[in-house]
């Protein structure tokens, strides 16, 4: 039989009513005493029963984590953040894949599992502004993700037009002007793809170029073969870039992986930057520069505010819907400055090399 809550008052010589205080980490409980029940505690190995006490709040203590692409790198770091994230307030974390489709994501959105949930976390691809405006029921919800969206929730996301300037000023300043931009889409204009394509196109602007929209390729999707499939597409044209700038990593690795089968140098000839900053970059054998998400602070800041939603509600206490944008860093590594640094070096007084990172925000 477990240890109970009774066992640890006796062990300290205490109600039972002072150790609840002390699991519960409620204040004004002197240090003394706290340091006495806390002592007992660890003597008997006691385990709170969070089930219990979740209950006795109304609430099951599980969220959900409803990502586009459980097998995306990206996403599954995600999740994992979120999940370590939401242990830290004695939440479990139930994932759900919604493979980006909209009817999926309305009836994640729309509480389908309000019963068994505390909080939805909620990635959306194609989840449009009114389906979230038609929401009338359902538990606290936090969006991630890089769509704009007009809708009274909390959003957490990075700026994707700055970040993608960033990246596309990196290449700049290596003396690159023929910037590949692969990975855009034809939907709306408040998709991750367009704001990055908007950010390729108006640093290219400050830097006194006219964008070459002939360098610009769609994708069906966000994947490997996606962007193998593009970098084909692109070199087919006789349109060959000196420098591309992907979507995100895995569209680069797929062009890498192009441009080595054509018996292209990456840096020398091309150079690659991705987005993302997956572990699988890290580790090619020319490791890939990339645009780094903070997502630990994604992770956080979604936890945080979903665990205020909850406690919250509706109450007049509740904070207004905020959209937080957390930072990235650029990673500058061997696809973009060479194994030295050598082959494309940085400007002059940079001491930025491969693998470190830059331009912090």
């Amino acid at each position: 039989m477990g240890v109970s809550l009774k066992d640890v008052a006796q062990r300290a010589g205490v109600s039972t009513k002072t150790v609840s205080n002390v699991v519960n980490n409620y204040p004004h409980i002197s240090p003394a005493m706290r340091e006495r029940v806390q002592r007992a505690i660890d003597e008997l190995g006691y385990r709170p029963n969070l089930t219990a006490r979740h209950l006795r709040k109304g609430r099951t203590g599980i969220i959900t984590l409803a990502v586009p692409e459980l097998g995306n790198p990206y996403f599954a770091d995600l999740a994992g953040a979120i999940i370590d994230a939401a242990a830290q307030h004695d939440h479990t974390v139930l994932l759900d894949h919604t493979a980006g489709l909209r009817d999926k994501e309305i009836l994640v959105s729309q509480g389908f599992r309000s019963h068994v949930i505390d909080g939805l976390i909620l990635s959306p691809i194609q989840l449009e502004n009114e389906d979230l405006l038609a929401r009338s029921e359902g538990p606290p919800m936090v969006l991630l993700g890089e769509r704009e969206y007009t809708a009274p929730y909390d959003q957490i996301a990075i700026d994707n037009v700055a970040a993608a300037r960033t990246a596309v000023r990196h290449l700049l300043d290596l003396g690159r002007r023929r910037i590949a931009f692969l990975g855009a889409r034809s939907e709306s204009a408040r998709l991750p793809a367009h704001l990055r394509l908007r950010g390729w196109r108006e640093e290219i602007k400050v830097a006194g170029g006219t964008p070459q929209e002939s360098l610009v390729v769609a994708t069906e999707g966000y994947d490997r073969p996606d962007g193998a499939k593009a970098m084909a597409e692109l070199l087919a044209r006789g349109e060959r870039p000196d420098a591309v700038f992907a979507y995100n990593d895995v569209v680069a690795l797929g062009a890498m992986r192009v441009l080595t089968e054509r018996g292209l140098r990456v840096p020398e000839d091309i150079a690659v930057v991705g987005f993302d900053d997956i572990e699988e970059g890290r580790y090619g054998a020319v490791s890939l520069s990339t645009v780094a998400p903070d997502k630990a602070a994604i992770a956080r800041l979604a936890v945080e505010c979903l665990i205020e939603r909850i406690a919250k509600g509706d109450s007049e206490t509740a904070p207004v819907p905020r959209r937080i944008l957390p930072g990235y860093t650029l990673m500058v590594r061997e696809s973009s400055v060479g194994r030295t640094g050598s082959a494309s070096p940085p400007p002059a007084g940079d001491p930025s090399g491969p693998d470190q990172p830059r331009t912090p925000h």
